[in-house]
């Protein structure tokens, strides 16, 4: 089953692409909760590269690496990448009042449909914050 998550930034292209594919911007933006946070972040973007974030618990009770392959890159439009055996897309559309940030992807099996949901799109939400928020 696919999942789908989006929101619209009102901000540059380049800057919404540079702090979505920035390994020290990534770690400011990507939890899903204040309670969780990123300590690593590694970008390697190119088709064949690979990304590793590390989430984590901020009282560090719980941790997991969110690893992947790139699989198609567009630059400022696409970013394609495998998870294993799941695929996500990010799309990156402009739009007269902003820029809409789709991102789909296969669900897993250990949380439910709508837990998936709430947490990507809470990410997505964070990234959207941190965009609007920083210069």
């Amino acid at each position: 089953m696919k999942i789908t998550v989006e929101t619209i930034i009102n901000a540059p292209i380049d800057k919404i692409w540079s702090a979505y594919t920035t390994p020290n911007d990534i770690m400011q933006w990507n939890a899903a909760s204040d309670d969780w946070h990123t300590t690593q972040a590694t970008v390697d973007l190119r088709v064949g590269g690979t990304f590793l974030s590390r989430m984590q618990a901020k009282d560090a009770s719980f941790g997991f690496d969110f690893t992947g392959t790139y699989t198609q890159i567009v630059p400022n439009e696409l970013i394609a990448y495998s998870l294993g055996d799941r695929t996500a897309e990010v799309v990156f559309e402009s739009r007269a009042n902003g820029v809409s940030i789709r991102v789909t992807f296969d669900a897993e099996t250990e949380h439910t449909v709508e837990q998936q949901r709430q947490g990507w799109q809470a990410i997505l939400n964070n990234f959207a914050m941190y965009v609007t928020t920083h210069p």
